[in-house]
């Protein structure tokens, strides 16, 4: 009996998502509008993260966010509150979004008049690190209570990010966690990656996560 052919199948699935990764990216830089693929486990403060950044960027720049979930509309109904364009995107169970899906979801956004677009994606450190979804920049979050090893338990996920954000680093007194260590970690998988230690609580760090994100978005336009 023929083996099932589980290898080709998952290589066709990702060559065909590449290429669509690829293609929206290119109307995205036509249209001029910057899209980032937020990444994190749950509970890592993504969202809070996502605020910090919104109220300090959403005088100078257009910002919409997509809300990605398996089935909840409380981020979405969190980040509409600061007053900038939200929706939540269900994924029928999925623990990701690939490029259609992203699409679909931008479709749902608007994107027309959009500088900034923000994906929040599904929270976990293994499926979102596997699928393009054709966005310019790949963040992802990594915060002090889940510790300094987490890049040597899940390297695609920091491989493929370029940028972390280390979060939560006012609790950094109450948890045994190695900056040097989890930088050097990074740095190992990911030598361009750019780490940047913050607290989205206290505000630690987010005027040069801001900064980064305002250099991207101009890079991206020129």
């Amino acid at each position: 009996m023929e083996a099932y052919k589980v290898i080709e199948i998952k290589k066709s699935v990702f060559e065909s998502n590449d290429r669509e990764a690829e293609k929206l990216r290119a109307e995205l830089k036509a249209e001029k509008t910057f899209l980032v693929n937020l990444m994190s486990s749950p509970g890592s403060g993504k969202t809070t993260t996502l605020r910090g950044i919104i109220g300090r960027l959403q005088q100078e720049m257009r910002i919409g966010v997509m809300e990605a979930d398996i089935d909840s509309d409380v981020d979405a109904k969190t980040i509409a509150e600061t007053g900038v364009r939200a929706i939540q995107l269900h994924t029928g169970g999925m623990c990701h979004l690939d490029a259609e899906m992203t699409r679909q979801g931008l479709e749902g956004l608007g994107t027309g008049d959009i500088d900034l677009a923000i994906l929040e994606n599904v929270g976990n450190l293994v499926c979102p690190a596997e699928f393009d979804t054709g966005a310019a920049k790949n963040m992802m979050i990594l915060s002090v209570p889940e510790g300094d090893d987490k890049p040597l338990k899940y390297p695609l996920m920091f491989t493929v990010s370029d940028v972390v954000l280390i979060n939560k680093m006012d609790t950094k007194s109450v948890f045994d966690f190695d900056d040097q260590a989890v930088q050097e970690r990074i740095l190992k998988l990911n030598p361009q990656a750019k780490i940047f230690f913050i607290s989205a609580k206290t505000g630690e760090g987010m005027d040069a996560v801001c900064d980064w994100l305002r250099q991207q978005v101009r890079d991206w336009n020129a």
